[in-house]
């Protein structure tokens, strides 16, 4: 029988299930790809998992433990599909959700309405129950058995399963929220429930009920999924296989958590993606990057500094808030498969909207009507007739002709109009770096860009000319490096209590109290996984503000026993991250107090990371890559003249070989008939074949498995000691 030593990552996303399995004995990676299915990614799931182990011709028994990430909750989210929601809170705040937050949308100067979001909760579907407590935790009003009784009868008589529960100033004590809960499983048994106290235990009414009706609208399907995939896990193997699972803060935790809090699972899959690119960054030598997460849905985009993804208390996923710990992403919808159309006023749009795995795009051949981003990179000749290294082929006349019907309504020729797609999409894009650059105090020039994802390295050149940025790094294999940061993220456990006060105030003694306890929960926790106690990481954060402001920001807080030095240096690094984010701060002010919200431990239960292997030296001359030749546009006016294939084209090299029609020739090649756009004569090679110290002059196609670079004229990449490719602008 052989010994576990498998640790397994596998991504679900849109249109692709991404997998990478690492031996934990030889330090060797595996990757790998398959379609997913919307319908059941659990299929999408299984199916990577035996695709992989095919590959390495292991069985379950090898596995050591599986991590994964899904879009389960955030696609219910984004699909604004919460089913009926059942929702209990205090007497006289029935109307909690329907005061809300306001907000305006686009900006003052495009709006005209303050905009509330639609109720995740009907008004007929809330029951109030008696019983108050203050903002201490002491009861003030006992609570109403009788009238919790009869709010869960009704929801019982009307079939409504889904439960959450928030009552008023819970967070700083549950016991009311614990006796409606107990109710809930006596009388309504088939229920499931979401407790705020658990779920959320901050003040901020509002965040907290809608953070906790979100938990509970998508623990039905969440835990429904993982408990498929956790029943076939143990029909391959006897006690199952461990499964973690991400979850929005940059960590793993367990299946059974993550079922009793799914909210935790929010944006898990590009959270896994902004870890694995932060680690290979910081390896390269590179510790403040932007991460371009392009899928066949949409792209993602994060901040790392210092090698971590930057976090965030203040997310949201759709049109609901979400208040817990998640790696800051914005997500545009721009990506592979992100819908080419034509608006009311005769304009060209691309996405947000888009074709999915299921039909996709039209060159899928399988049934997709509608022309997309993947489309247009195909008739440009920018993407070889393939994915997956041949094993999906791709129909470059269907989307011709998609092409050449949208470009008739645009007057323009089929050529340009892809062109003008693909500018859309990277605009899209780089709109989405500035969302988290430039509106979070960041200079978008003081940072390196790594793109990623099966999409994401496809339009890195035009970011750099909207941008601005150093550079552009592409990991190797691209398309997996989701799957791989959820090889190197450790287990985290986060607690957090509001204790609202005045700097020139502080209860040291009771702070510290509230710290040990937190510290406390995290190391049960921690030891519940199997981590032993000098594995334990803890770290302490706390959210600060100028009084009356409405928003905070979090700073780190020593370690030492809380007092009044750990309490003055927090409250510096606060004045000092003030200023960089809002252009000024009020240190010295002492008419503008600084206030202490929530505090905040993080345990952390390390896993070891996988080895980034190096790559071997290469002899100067790239050529040993070069697998032919094929013609390609850049762009509407990006011309160029077509590079030259170096010298020795013939040469060998180890690494993999590439597919048979990666060449030239054939469907993905030639420049299209009539075409405005000038079109170049591009030398295509094989990344495998690639060695370290490698450049490649633009005009340049590098392929491999899973994944395309399109090098514009006017650039270079060179290929570093990891097997990154790091282009920029041709000095």
């Amino acid at each position: 029988m052989s010994t576990p030593r498998l640790r397994i990552g596998i991504d679900t996303g849109g249109t692709f299930t991404d997998v990478v399995a690492v031996d934990e004995v030889t330090g060797e990676l595996t990757v790998t790809k398959t379609p997913s299915t919307p319908a059941d990614p659990a299929v999408g799931f299984m199916a990577g998992l035996a695709k992989v182990l095919g590959l390495l011709g292991a069985d379950t028994v090898a596995v050591a433990s599986i991590s994964h990430g899904t879009t389960i909750a955030t696609n219910q989210l984004l699909e604004s599909d919460v089913g009926e929601l059942g929702f209990v809170t205090t007497e006289g705040f029935e109307f909690m959700l329907e005061i809300a937050r306001q907000s305006v949308p686009d900006g003052y100067g495009n709006s005209y309405f303050w905009v509330k979001p639609s109720r995740i909760v009907p008004p007929d579907r809330v029951r109030a129950v008696g019983g108050r407590l203050d903002h201490t935790g002491a009861e003030l009003r006992p609570f109403d058995e009788a009238q919790a009784v009869a709010a869960a009868r009704w929801f019982r008589d009307r079939g409504i399963d889904t439960v959450g529960v928030c009552f008023l100033h819970s967070y700083a004590n549950p016991a009311h929220e614990d006796r409606m809960a107990a109710v809930l499983a006596r009388e309504h048994p088939r229920s499931m429930v979401s407790l705020s106290s658990r779920v959320l235990p901050e003040y901020r009414e509002y965040e907290r009920a809608m953070t906790t009706l979100v938990d509970a609208a998508v623990k039905p399907r969440v835990s429904r999924y993982l408990a498929s995939i956790a029943s076939q896990l143990d029909g391959l193997r006897p006690g199952g296989v461990p499964l973690h699972v991400m979850t929005s803060s940059g960590g793993v935790a367990t299946a059974a958590e993550v079922a009793g809090r799914p909210i935790g699972t929010v944006l898990s899959g590009p959270a896994a993606g902004a870890v694995g690119a932060a680690v290979i960054a910081q390896a390269a030598g590179i510790s403040q990057v932007l991460t371009c997460d392009g899928g066949g849905t949409s792209t993602d985009v994060a901040v790392v500094v210092g090698g971590e993804p930057a976090l965030t208390t203040e997310g949201s996923v759709g049109t609901y808030p979400a208040k817990i710990p998640m790696v800051d992403v914005v997500t545009v919808g721009a990506g592979g498969g992100s819908v080419a159309w034509v608006s009311p006023e005769g304009v060209l749009k691309v996405g947000p909207r888009s074709a999915g795995a299921d039909p996709g795009p039209l060159c899928y051949g399988a049934g997709g009507r509608e022309v997309t981003v993947t489309d247009a990179h195909l008739v440009l000749g920018r993407i070889p007739p393939h994915l997956l290294g041949g094993e999906i082929q791709l129909d470059r006349s269907a989307a011709q002709a998609g092409l050449e019907a949208l470009a008739a309504r645009l007057g323009m020729t089929a050529e340009d109009c892809a062109a003008g797609i693909l500018e859309i999409s990277a605009w899209n894009q780089a709109n989405a770096v500035r969302q988290i650059t430039v509106k979070r105090g960041l200079d978008v020039r003081d940072f390196t860009l790594v793109t990623f994802g099966g999409s994401g390295s496809l339009l890195l050149c035009p970011l750099v000319e909207i941008l601005g940025v150093r550079g552009v790094l592409v990991p190797p294999s691209p398309g997996n490096v989701s799957a791989f940061g959820l090889l190197t993220v450790d287990v985290r456990a986060d607690y957090v209590r509001t204790c609202v006060a005045r700097h020139d105030n502080l209860d040291y003694g009771g702070m510290d109290a509230i710290f040990i306890a937190l510290a406390s929960q995290a190391r049960a926790a921690l030891s519940a996984q199997g981590f032993r106690a000098d594995q334990h990481q803890l770290t302490r954060t706390a959210d600060l503000r100028y009084y009356g402001q409405a928003f905070e920001v979090r700073v780190p807080v020593g370690a030492e026993v809380f007092g009044l030095a750990v309490a003055d240096a927090a409250a510096e690094e606060f004045h000092r991250q003030h200023r960089a984010l809002y252009g000024y701060d009020f240190r010295g002010d002492p008419r503008q107090r600084v206030e202490w919200v929530n505090l905040r431990v993080t345990g952390t239960g390390p896993i070891p990371r996988p080895r980034l292997a190096r790559l071997a030296a290469g002899d100067g001359d790239p050529a040993r890559a070069l697998t032919g030749r094929r013609n390609v546009v850049f762009g509407r006016s990006a011309g160029g003249s077509g590079g030259s294939p170096p010298r020795g084209s013939t040469a060998g090299g180890s690494g993999g070989s590439p597919p048979e029609d990666s060449t030239a020739g054939g469907s993905g090649g030639s420049s299209p008939r009539g075409s405005t756009a000038p079109a170049t004569e591009t030398a295509v090679y094989w990344r495998p074949l690639l060695r370290a110290g490698d450049v490649l002059a633009g005009p340049a196609i590098i392929e491999e498995y899973g994944a395309t670079v399109p090098v514009h004229p006017g650039y270079e990449a060179e290929v570093d000691k990891f097997g990154n490719l790091l282009v920029a602008m041709r000095r």
